[in-house]
């Protein structure tokens, strides 16, 4: 029996970070992933095939162009999904060639098989062909991600009715749609069809979607795709999806019946774990499969095994999933980390794209706070004009005791790019005077960070010796 530092169960996001940063402290690492190749589901259906599909989308239908040259222009007119597809399978190509050669470079060996756990030190390898081995560790890690959830209510076919999975292997592109699910991967899906100019209905039970977001980027986001086509059914539940020859009805609790040839059911994912043999090293995993850890070590009830990525839960995002796994590594083996900063940003791959550090407008109001905002239009920035940008905003919040930035939100173009000034902005805590007082590159979208934090210091009306000019 082969013994491992570290055994790491899944190579997502959090597994290969897990994986590199133990064998760059000098530990044996064995990654387990029973998928054909590496990556896990970021790689293969989650994170980089549907940014590369919205890539594709808005390039290939002209999307950034259409401020200039209208809203029927396009680069191809008759786009399918072979288009959408080739490039697709070629992201995806690159994305494990990197990741074999960073595990090669850092002695990470790997295994094609399923793990479940013999005990608390030993897990059963099985490989696809039915060939079982056994390994020890020291260390274990539970990075297998999630799964779509799939009530027996919905009458999956994967033609008429598809999960988020199958949504990329489409094969050809649908002429309606009905998205059902209002948060993050619901909407990306339901505005990257709609840059196709297919009509789409977008379903979600709650009286909002994206609770998380700041109201305001919500409610100009929900305004932008009213005013493109998307038809939104927001505080309506979903009694039943009935599969018809033609398409797919979808009959909401209000009475009203969605018509479209494809229903997409994107409502929750579910944790793989079902097949983890958790119960025998005493590890419980919720209703939706997800796992309770410490949130500052990532360890399970059982302290030398830990569990990091969307399988713990919110935030679910491939950017905190790495550093979990990180840090988690980095526990396992002794090496203390200074606390992590506060605040870490989310990114949103709609169309048009939505991110957000730092507190909402509600969660400052609710804290009790006195505060002041500074919103920037990016139609009112030249780099807007020149890029033919007719809609989005940043918006800033400042403490007006501190004048310290608080959340800062933007939707719009380029908006998970720009984020990253506003983190650091927040956890280097700056004040409103970083942006009044420093110079941004001109012409920029990011120069609406100057715009909106001069338009926070008017409303502030504060007094100073020498004023900032406007």
């Amino acid at each position: 029996m082969e013994h491992f530092d570290m055994l790491v169960i899944g190579s997502g996001p959090s597994g290969r970070r897990a994986a590199v940063q133990a064998a760059k402290l000098g530990k044996s690492v064995l990654v387990v992933d029973r998928g054909r190749r590496l990556g896990g589901v970021s790689v293969h259906t989650g994170t980089i095939p549907s940014k590369t599909l919205r890539e594709t989308v808005l390039n290939l239908s002209g999307w950034r162009e259409r401020g200039f040259y209208g809203r029927g222009y396009r680069v191809k007119q008759d786009i399918s999904s072979t288009d959408l597809i080739q490039r697709l399978h070629k992201t995806l190509d690159h994305e494990v060639e990197v990741l074999q050669h960073q595990f090669l470079r850092n002695g990470v060996r790997s295994a094609q098989a399923g793990a479940s756990f013999i005990d608390a030190n030993r897990a059963r390898l099985t490989t696809e062909t039915g060939e079982i081995s056994d390994v020890s560790f020291d260390h274990a890690m539970i990075s297998v991600g999630t799964r779509p959830y799939r009530p027996e209510s919905v009458p999956f076919d994967g033609a008429r009715v598809l999960d988020s999975d199958e949504v990329l292997e489409i094969e050809r592109l649908p002429r309606t749609l009905t998205v059902i699910g209002g948060g993050v991967i619901g909407v990306e899906y339901a505005t990257i069809f709609s840059a196709l100019d297919v009509p789409v209905t977008l379903v979600e039970p709650r009286d909002r979607i994206l609770d998380f977001v700041d109201r305001e980027l919500v409610d100009d986001f929900i305004h932008q795709l009213r005013d493109r086509g998307v038809t939104v059914r927001l505080g309506s539940s979903v009694n039943s999806i009935e599969v018809r020859p033609t398409g797919a009805e979808v009959v909401l609790a209000d009475g009203r019946t969605v018509r479209s040839e494809t229903v997409l059911y994107a409502a929750g994912r579910v944790g793989n774990t079902a097949s983890l043999g958790l119960e025998t090293v005493g590890i419980e995993a919720d209703g939706r499969g997800r796992i309770k850890v410490d949130p500052d070590t990532f360890q399970t009830s059982v302290p030398h095994i830990y569990a990091c990525g969307d399988v713990i839960g919110f935030p679910s995002l491939a950017s905190t999933s790495m550093e979990q796994g990180r840090v988690a590594a980095c526990h396992a083996f002794g090496i203390a980390l200074p606390p992590p900063p506060a605040t870490f940003p989310y990114g949103i791959y709609a169309v048009p794209e939505i991110s957000t550090v730092g507190q909402s407008e509600e969660e400052v109001r609710k804290s009790g706070v006195a505060y002041e905002c500074g919103v920037a239009r990016f139609r009112e920035t030249s780099r807007g004009h020149i890029m033919g940008v007719d809609s989005g905003f940043l918006k800033l919040i400042f403490s007006l005791e501190t004048r310290r930035l608080l959340g800062a939100h933007i939707v719009g173009e380029g908006a998970t790019e720009l984020i990253h000034i506003g983190q650091a902005v927040i956890n280097l805590g700056g004040t409103v005077d970083f942006f009044v007082e420093n110079t941004f590159n001109y012409p920029t979208l990011a120069e609406a960070y100057k715009i909106a934090g001069l338009d926070a210091w008017n409303r502030m009306g504060w007094r100073r010796e020498a004023v900032p000019a406007a």
